[in-house]
């Protein structure tokens, strides 16, 4: 069983909104009891080949949040994602809220900054983030209590919230069709991954899961709703009984299989920096694209 407390009474409202060109699904997670809600897991639209940056995603959560006449107090960063774009900044700009993520993301932030070349004015402490939450934590959305667990193992700075009987995994789980996500990138650890799953297994069984990403497999219709129960039954990855070793041998064979995101470049470092795109020495939006010279 959690040992963190859990009240399965409260039951937000959660309004999906799935983003096709990378499988992406944010939410709103309204406070029954308010007009209070937070977002999670916004996208920033790219089109990566012209440089163009647009809205439309984040522009139809704003006119969401808009049309039910809803405060937002919280935008929410379950990690620092390596396959979309955070319109964060956006959503901030234009309706209010605070960004949070995990901690850890100053692990993240100093792993990247060597990759990307980042000179001493990138900051690699978190303070381009609002609240940077640790494990255990609380935060109120109105008068509902959310909570945080630090489940590291996809990427360092993971994190899943808890609020009332609905938790945002991140990428730490997929529906139980697909399984998990990958351990591979920098800091991320296939045995880390199954311990920190097991964190949000030990929740309720009536809890209701809510993914970040969603591919369909086989075909079926995207979906991102399951419980706990349903996930301990049926996970093909770590479901019925299924051992660490058995898991890190699946996770760490199938990502030796796998490609990186099409977006991974500008996403980390447009995420790192809680949504805002980096600007050259003239100020001018620009990414960069490290080379390996053989």
């Amino acid at each position: 069983m959690s040992s963190y407390p859990i009240n399965l009474a409260v039951k937000p409202e959660v309004e999906a909104f799935f983003e096709p060109a990378t499988n992406t699904i944010s939410y709103v997670v309204k406070d029954p009891s308010s007009n209070a809600c937070a977002v999670v897991d916004s996208v920033m639209d790219i089109n990566y080949a012209a440089g163009r940056i647009s809205y439309d995603h984040a522009d139809t959560i704003i006119d969401y949040i808009r049309k039910h006449d809803l405060k937002l107090e919280w935008i929410i960063e379950t990690h620092v994602h390596a396959d979309h774009l955070s319109a964060a900044p956006y959503l901030r700009n234009a309706l209010g809220g605070k960004i949070g993520i995990g901690d850890k993301i100053t692990v993240v932030q100093d792993t990247f900054a060597r990759i990307f070349n980042d000179g001493a004015e990138f900051q690699r402490d978190g303070s381009q983030f609002d609240t940077l939450f640790k494990d255990g934590d609380s935060y109120k959305i109105g008068n509902m209590d959310a909570l945080t667990i630090y489940t590291p193992g996809h990427t360092p700075a993971c994190m899943v919230h808890v609020i009332g009987n609905a938790t945002f995994v991140g990428d730490t789980l997929f529906m139980p069709d697909a399984g998990s996500a990958r351990a591979d990138f920098p800091g991320g650890d296939a045995a880390t991954l199954y311990d920190s799953i097991h964190k949000v297994l030990a929740l309720p069984d009536a809890m209701r899961l809510f993914m970040c990403h969603d591919y369909g497999p086989d075909s079926r219709d995207i979906q991102w709703e399951t419980t706990v129960a349903e996930e301990k039954a049926h996970n093909i990855h770590v479901g019925s009984g299924k051992t660490k070793a058995d898991f890190i041998k699946l996770r760490t064979e199938r990502d030796a299989t796998l490609a990186m995101p099409r977006l991974i470049i500008p996403s980390l470092q447009v995420n790192m920096r809680a949504g805002e795109i980096p600007t050259d020495q003239d100020g001018r939006a620009m990414l960069k694209v490290p080379i390996n010279v053989l």
